[in-house]
């Protein structure tokens, strides 16, 4: 089968859609297919470039189209792709603002109905739109019944044969837009290196990527420190990554509490399996109702480590439910055991994903 996967970006270790997407697309070589990615609004691509990017031993052949062209050459530059690969099917890799720095995408629904002359289509949420959550503004309510019509017209313009989301969260919300999309769990961006722990002298929680604003971090580790006495090592932190802004509060708040902690940066995927790997637990701060679609989530389990969710509240206004694999932080109320995780296996989902195109 030959699929061509479009997203927004494909610099390596620049973009988790385009991370993920390439891992994917190594994966289905691997098991006999043709693959290729089309990244329609690449920002690290200066010109239009066609190259091989490898991943454990695989090339994929990639085709980049930078943000900054007219739409032109965009849909050209599409058209030159697909009649040279001749795809049977397309899947795009879909967050709003991959395609647009607001989250607006209104070229799309028609830019993907010129390109639509009678392939399958695919389509994956990784993201669907703003204002389900009960704190949301009125400007974000506003953006998301926006983003709602442009996700209807996609569909529309695709007439897509098969559609899915990463957790029942989304998958709630699409259903109720008459969007019929099953689950299709993510893998981690981040493969396992590491099959042998080394001897530490801490029990360790690492916080890898992003740190999510509005975390109650501080109250965390004061929660933490009460209960302290059940590990038999005394506590570490490690950051790994690019953490951003609020790294630094975090450094400031775990020396006040004289707590250890050790700051990685951003590393390769062998460093960071390594660290992923020796450490006892991982720390999220994306919202508990969201984690499932977090790439850092989906690296601890790949890593067999138990995720801890210290978030901001952030409240659906609908279809709430029980995450069975990870630790919802409660303030006063923590209580840390290790969780018997079930790790989603690439090569498994890689064939659950030819599975899905393949019964429309």
């Amino acid at each position: 089968m030959k699929i061509l996967f479009i997203c927004g970006s494909a610099e390596q270790g620049k973009d988790g859609v385009g991370d993920y997407t390439r891992r994917l697309c190594g994966k289905l070589i691997g098991l006999g297919h043709d693959a290729q990615i089309l990244s329609l609004c690449d920002r690290h691509a200066p010109k239009f470039i066609n190259e091989n990017q490898e991943i454990e031993g695989n090339k994929i052949f990639v085709h980049r189209i930078p943000k900054e062209i007219d739409q032109n050459r965009r849909y050209n530059w599409t058209q030159c792709v697909l009649r040279k690969f001749q795809p049977d099917w397309i899947s795009l890799q879909y967050v709003p603002h991959s395609f647009n720095p607001k989250g607006l995408p209104f070229w799309l629904p028609s830019f993907l109905k010129k390109i639509n002359r009678g392939y399958y289509w695919h389509v994956m949420f990784h993201e669907i739109w703003l204002g389900i959550d009960v704190e949301s503004p009125f400007k974000h309510k506003f953006i998301g019944k926006l983003q709602q019509w442009i996700a209807k017209r996609i569909i529309k313009n695709t007439s897509s044969n098969s559609i899915n989301t990463q957790n029942k969260l989304y998958q709630f919300f699409l259903n109720e837009h008459n969007i019929n999309a099953k689950i299709l769990p993510i893998y981690s961006n981040i493969p396992l290196k590491t099959v042998e722990k080394d001897a530490k002298s801490h029990t360790q929680f690492v916080l890898f990527g992003s740190i999510h604003p509005q975390a109650p971090f501080e109250c965390f580790i004061k929660d933490l420190l009460k209960i302290q006495s059940v590990f038999s090592k005394p506590i570490k932190f490690v950051f790994i990554g690019n953490n951003g802004v609020e790294l630094s509060t975090y450094k400031e708040i775990l020396k006040q509490h004289q707590i250890k902690y050790e700051v990685y940066g951003i590393q390769s995927e062998e460093i960071i399996s390594n660290v992923l790997f020796n450490s006892d637990f991982g720390i999220s701060t994306t919202p508990y109702f969201q984690t499932e679609k977090s790439g850092v989530f989906a690296a601890y389990k790949e890593h067999f480590l138990t995720t801890i969710s210290v978030s901001r509240q952030w409240t659906p206004t609908r279809g709430q439910y029980i995450i069975p694999q990870i630790i919802k932080y409660e303030k006063n109320n923590l209580k840390l055991s290790y969780l018997n995780l079930q790790t989603n296996e690439v090569n498994n989902l890689a064939q659950l994903f030819i599975n899905s195109i393949s019964i429309s």
